[in-house]
């Protein structure tokens, strides 16, 4: 697996508060990557920074192996650039159809630059049935999205991350508030992701599930990355521990 995404020594303060100190992350292509981290580590930041919602004082990030201009960084730029940032019950309109949310800001447009509501219908059919399994439920692209369960928002999410052909995958606490069938069905599509060489950086405070689809552990704390482990030879329980380790020097 190549090398997707490199970033060294970012910096995030605001006012006289240091909300990121010293962040580093490495993502392969087709890797999945757990950032773990108490409420406060700074995960939510980082999140922020990567998606280009915010940019950095410091620090260098490279993707793709080319280096990107911090100072020019943007959601739009990073969009472009193949990253898609999926936030917790923030991504999507609920008074607005399936097909608007799937093409918000980024519409098909016809020979004479109107909006091509039939092919934009008809992509998002597609993906509900075809690429997430979704025809079943009996879902129409032209249902509002709060007829939607959180499981299936998360999904319509994911499906446009696809759909516009993402390398990298942000999901931010994506199985907060869900059923476990619905948890067990946003983690079959992380999987689906990494099958389709796509990476993915996963936001969660539950253990148990960023076991089941990540091949590394990444730690915060205190605005820093703290060190990391791989999935083999370590255990949910080793993972947990270690958080608490970082919660006990915190407190001492």
């Amino acid at each position: 697996m190549g090398m997707l995404l490199s970033v060294r020594g970012i910096r995030k303060s605001f006012g006289a508060v240091a909300a990121l100190r010293h962040a580093d992350l490495d993502m392969a292509e087709g890797e999945v990557v757990a950032l773990l981290g108490d409420n406060g580590a700074g995960k939510s930041t980082f999140v922020r920074l990567l998606s280009g919602a915010g940019r950095p004082d410091g620090g260098t990030f490279r993707f793709g192996g080319n280096p990107v201009d911090l100072a020019k960084y943007s959601v739009r730029k990073a969009r472009d650039m193949g990253i898609e940032t999926v936030h917790q019950d923030r991504c999507l309109c609920e008074g607005q159809s399936l097909w608007r949310n799937m093409f918000v800001g980024r519409h098909v447009r016809t020979r004479w630059g109107f909006i091509d509501i039939a092919a934009e219908r008809e992509a998002t059919r597609v993906m509900l049935g075809e690429w997430l399994g979704l025809g079943g439920a009996g879902l129409d692209p032209d249902a509002d999205v709060r007829v939607l369960s959180g499981g299936e928002r998360q999904a319509l999410a994911i499906g446009r991350a696809m759909y516009f052909g993402a390398r990298l995958v942000i999901l931010d606490e994506p199985t907060t508030a869900l059923s476990l069938k619905e948890v067990n069905r946003v983690l079959e599509f992380i999987q689906a992701l990494r099958d389709k060489g796509r990476s993915v950086l996963l936001v969660s405070h539950h253990v148990h599930q960023a076991y089941d689809v990540a091949d590394r552990f990444l730690f915060m704390d205190k605005g820093r990355t703290v060190g990391e482990v791989r999935r083999e030879g370590t255990s949910p329980a080793d993972l947990t521990e270690r958080l608490l380790s970082l919660a006990e020097r915190r407190g001492a």
